[in-house]
């Protein structure tokens, strides 16, 4: 096998719009089905994007023996049940971020992924993979930052449609869950070890229920991590990473353009460098390098226990902003 086949599990916006896409132009992948809850549903945009089969429900996807690997983006409540049926179907499985709902769900995962040892499990976190990412962590590793003291982030967007899923409690929606994980990520990524403890601020919107502004400090112990994320907030991204010799400017970390190159700036005393990052697609990137751990039988580039590290974060940001405290990440 030299082509990683995969199936879509739903017409999700950010799959039809930007991962199957991507995945398209892999040079080991190719999209061979796409599902939906309607037959209709699923041959329109099997249609509009030139996916050969279409399925009227996730199960018959799943159980064709034409496809080796699921996408999942599916709401975030339905992410570990069904990677856990595709699993059980055979199939390789990249599930969208958050993993699940909470540790104890994304655990469930962990354990059903433990008695596949022979199919690859991944959370998407596709921002890792580009290389402005690769570029920070070269220069954070190699101690051309010096020693880092804190990285600051900032993520936000303004949505109030109360159909969306973001806005909606019981299917995983609020701001932390959709895009605090992405600074939390990014610091345990860079960093390469888990915060000691962390303190948080989280407001709730009181019509939709879910956390619509949060800020947090991440404590690392030699190192700190703040960000604030918000979905009714202008929209805005913007990573720095501070150390005792240099600083790392990223302008887009989180949806990093297709079409242009993307901007950084390193800072070196008085001295501030631009640099272009060359054009590529990180959702590209990402499927090639599943593909690739599948095709090699080598492992992801993200293990199953990162996403758990993550979630632990984020819970324990929630605890410390109802209990107003420190809280030890456990």
């Amino acid at each position: 096998m030299k082509t990683v086949r995969w199936g879509i599990l739903s017409t999700a916006k950010i799959g039809t719009e930007q991962v199957i896409p991507a995945i398209q132009k892999a040079e080991n992948c190719s999209v061979v089905g796409i599902a939906s809850r309607s037959a209709e549903g699923a041959s329109q945009v099997a249609s509009e994007l030139g996916i050969a089969n279409s399925f009227g429900s996730y199960e018959q996807l799943l159980a064709s023996p034409e496809i080796d690997a699921i996408y999942n983006p599916l709401p975030n409540h339905l992410h570990v049940d069904w990677s856990i049926k595709a699993l059980q179907a055979g199939k390789h499985v990249l599930c969208e971020k958050p993993l699940g709902l909470d540790v104890n769900d994304a655990q469930r995962l962990l354990e059903a992924s433990a008695a596949h040892p022979g199919l690859k499990v991944m959370e998407a976190f596709m921002y890792r993979h580009h290389p402005q990412w690769q570029k920070a962590k070269e220069l954070v590793t190699t101690g051309e930052l010096g020693r880092i003291c804190t990285i600051n982030s900032v993520f936000s967007y303004f949505n109030r449609d109360p159909e969306n899923i973001r806005n909606q409690p019981g299917m995983g929606g609020g701001g932390l869950m959709d895009i605090g994980c992405y600074p939390i990520s990014l610091s345990r990524f860079l960093l390469e070890r888990e915060p000691e403890r962390v303190v948080g601020k989280v407001e709730f919107d009181p019509e939709f229920k879910v956390d619509r502004f949060a800020s947090a400090i991440l404590d690392f112990g030699s190192a700190t991590a703040t960000f604030s994320c918000s979905t009714q907030m202008v929209p805005y991204q913007r990573v720095n990473i501070f150390g005792t010799e240099g600083r790392f400017e990223i302008e887009i970390p989180f949806n990093a353009p297709i079409d242009r190159p993307c901007k950084t700036w390193l800072q070196k005393g008085e001295e501030l460098e631009s640099i272009d990052i060359p054009i590529c697609n990180q959702y590209t990137i990402q499927a090639e390098l599943f593909a690739e751990a599948i095709l090699n039988d080598t492992p992801v580039p993200t293990p199953l226990d990162d996403a758990i590290g993550n979630m632990k974060v984020i819970e324990s940001i929630l605890e410390s902003a109802e209990k107003k405290e420190w809280i030890e990440v456990k």
